[in-house]
């Protein structure tokens, strides 16, 4: 709580300290420069409590969840080709280790979207740029499962339980943006869906994995 405070604070802060400066400016590209700023403090500070309301929201389970039946396969492939663009700018290689045919699962379609790209966000943000990010899917007796894998650009140091935590980010000095709720929110969304979420580290190695409920045959 103290450091997503703080994280609030920051850009609020700096709001303040625009706002007082452009009352008393008077030159209009100065004007315009600290209207720049203020829309980024202002973009940074919705961003964080947008985290905080879905991160609460979540947690109590106080989501609406519309289970039905669902390719999963389907619902990465799309969801890949719409964050091409950060795919692009950030120049990972993604690999697909993914069955041609469908995958069924028992899921809310929105809900589960919403924790995969989370989890994207989370690679976009972490990864080591230029390298690679796996997505294998695996079917199991009564589950699908899905396991992102990708090398982090810094040291790792935080034990891999801590970081479903709220407020936990991979890097203790908190140097990077974000509230540090990305991996948690994932994780209660998928926990709504009857399904499981679990995280591990090996060195620079992260890997997050969703397991949810299979579509059993008739």
């Amino acid at each position: 709580i103290t450091n997503v405070s703080h994280d609030i604070r920051t850009p609020l802060t700096s709001i303040v300290t625009y706002v007082d400066l452009l009352k008393k400016e008077q030159e209009p590209a100065k004007m315009k420069e600290y209207v720049g700023v203020l829309e980024q403090k202002a973009q940074k500070l919705k961003l964080l409590t947008d985290d905080l309301f879905e991160a609460a929201k979540a947690s109590t389970g106080n989501i609406p969840v519309h289970l039905e039946d669902l390719n999963i396969v389907s619902l990465i492939r799309q969801g890949l080709g719409e964050k091409d663009g950060e795919v692009v700018k950030t120049g990972l290689q993604f690999k697909l280790n993914v069955p041609d045919e469908k995958l069924m699962v028992r899921a809310d379609g929105k809900l589960l979207w919403r924790a995969v790209e989370n989890l994207l966000t989370n690679i976009f943000k972490y990864a080591l740029p230029g390298s690679r990010v796996y997505i294998d899917m695996e079917e199991l007796d009564r589950e699908i499962a899905v396991t992102f894998k990708n090398i982090s650009a810094q040291e790792l140091n935080v034990p891999a339980e801590e970081l479903l935590e709220r407020f936990t980010r991979g890097d203790a000095a908190r140097a990077s943006e974000g509230s540090g709720l990305g991996l948690n929110i994932a994780k209660s969304l998928v926990e709504l869906m009857h399904g499981r979420m679990e995280v591990e580290i090996d060195g620079d190695l992260f890997k997050a994995k969703i397991r949810l409920p299979k579509v059993m045959p008739a």
